[in-house]
């Protein structure tokens, strides 16, 4: 991936041209579409064990089967090429290939990926590894899960396992997907696994997902190969105020520290930010940081993956306004501790099948906002897209216009950043497949390639194909 001051991005107001070695690939995740969720070892992860859950995901759907790809890695992996796909970001299954979180891998789990990374690299597709995409095994979660220190060290050895397996052939490497969903959805509000609803457990589990992401990268860099790039992907949230008023704008400041700096600050800059233990003084003094749990969750990373989707809207209230407005699914529990005198609300204009606001300027100015505040980190956008309601037509067509025009002005707004300045080196469209959407069972469909869940059989929409000239020429066209 080269630096974007190293090559020119061009635009006119027909097409835009992005710099030469950008990466442009699509990203998927284990218990997303895997699969085969009791086959060569592999036991419960938190996920199966919500998914089953009666009344945890819509229709009872759970990622038993998902999209099959555990027995379809082959035929996915030719799609991608057929799309002509640079890169393609997957996790790896914690469970698979270390059951229960502790001890040896187990090697037919291990082996799933060890020909993945090598199909991949026969079709000349980067493989971009993720470590953790939110399927923790249950074993782990029933001594304590993510609130507990134990379950770092947990994820270190795991690392490692992972490194020594796959270090010799994969060069690029994520370590945690999304920690704030983790800590804050899965144990905050209680709407992602495992379903807990505890506010001090979340800000626990936050401390302790910054610090299995410091050992994990010491654990990486220690096996890979020499050139391999480490780092992490947070879904930085870009905030705004309703207004700008006092209130409006403290009320921004403390979710973006809830949001964003609770890992920005001990994995970038080393120390967690005062106004964050400030506003969560009432719950907890913090105790569970030890002694060198910042120097270790500090690493030096060689770019940061940033998911978007939509900006965050907030003011201040008087308490009694729920937080349903997060979009983060709805549960009678916060995932915001400390933030109760806080509302969200919905940003204008139109919306996702999620009820998400459409927005690139967020995505703009989000990117604009990081580089500014980590002006030597490189961006990687992991995850960008959205879900509509797809559907094959009577030819067998998938047409989704929406979309398109979602993911390209979006692929705008990144191109119109490097022009400014930032340092972006690629893109990846979420998701490759339609999926197991999490809470939402199989009703959302965020994939450039539809499936037909009874057959399993895979439909490129409209999208791919664009997607396809896109990240062939590295022109993005005009509307």
């Amino acid at each position: 991936m080269v630096t974007a001051a190293q090559q020119t991005a061009s635009t006119t107001d027909a097409a835009r041209t992005f710099p030469k070695g950008f990466l442009w690939g699509s990203a998927t995740a284990s218990y997303q579409i895997e699969g085969a969720a009791t086959e060569d070892g592999r036991t419960p992860s938190i996920w199966d064990t919500y998914a089953r859950t009666p009344g945890r995901v819509r229709n009872g759907d759970t990622g038993d089967i998902a999209t099959d790809h555990y027995h379809r890695r082959s035929q996915d992996v030719a799609l991608m090429a057929e799309l002509g796909l640079g890169a393609y970001r997957f996790s790896l299954a914690w469970p698979r290939i270390q059951p229960t979180g502790r001890g040896p891998a187990v090697q037919k789990g291990l082996d799933f990926y060890r020909r993945l990374v090598d199909e991949l690299l026969e079709k000349g597709i980067q493989p971009v590894a993720t470590l953790y995409h939110w399927d923790l095994p249950q074993e782990l979660e029933d001594a304590g899960g993510w609130p507990e220190r134990a379950t770092a060290e947990r994820f270190a050895e795991y690392a490692a396992l992972a490194a020594d397996a796959l270090g010799d052939r994969v060069r690029t490497w994520t370590t945690l997907n999304e920690p704030w969903c983790s800590a804050f959805l899965g144990y905050g509000s209680g709407v992602h696994a495992p379903g807990r609803t505890d506010p001090v457990a979340a800000l626990r589990a936050a401390h302790h997902l910054n610090l299995a992401h410091g050992l994990a990268v010491q654990a990486l860099r220690d096996r890979v190969r020499a050139d391999a790039q480490v780092s992490v992907t947070l879904n930085v949230h870009h905030v705004r105020p309703l207004t700008g008023g006092d209130g409006d704008v403290d009320a921004a400041r403390r979710i973006d520290a809830l949001a964003n700096r609770v890992f920005t600050g001990p994995m970038l800059n080393g120390a967690y930010p005062e106004d964050l233990l400030k506003d969560t003084a009432a719950l907890t003094d913090w105790s569970f940081v030890q002694d060198g749990d910042l120097r270790q969750a500090h690493q030096p990373l060689d770019f940061l993956g940033v998911n978007y989707y939509t900006p965050t809207v907030v003011s201040e209230t008087d308490g009694s306004a729920a937080h349903t407005s997060d979009g983060h699914g709805n549960s009678a529990h916060s995932p915001w501790p400390g933030a109760d005198r806080v509302a969200f609300h919905q940003p204008p204009g139109d919306t996702t099948a999620m009820g998400w606001a459409v927005d690139p300027s967020g995505l703009y100015d989000l990117l604009r906002r990081l580089s500014a505040d980590f002006p030597r980190l490189p961006l990687v956008i992991t995850e960008n897209g959205a879900a509509f309601d797809d559907y094959a037509d009577p030819a067998g067509q998938v047409n989704d216009p929406a979309r398109i025009a979602y993911v390209r002005d979006h692929l705008a707004a990144v191109h119109q950043a490097i022009l400014d300045g930032v340092d972006v080196r690629g893109y990846f469209l979420w998701s490759l497949l339609d999926n197991f959407e999490w809470a939402h069972g199989y009703s959302k469909r965020f994939g450039a390639v539809y499936v037909d869940y009874p057959t399993g059989t895979r439909i490129p929409k409209a999208s791919a194909r664009w997607y396809s000239e896109v990240a062939r020429t590295g022109v993005l066209p005009g509307a």
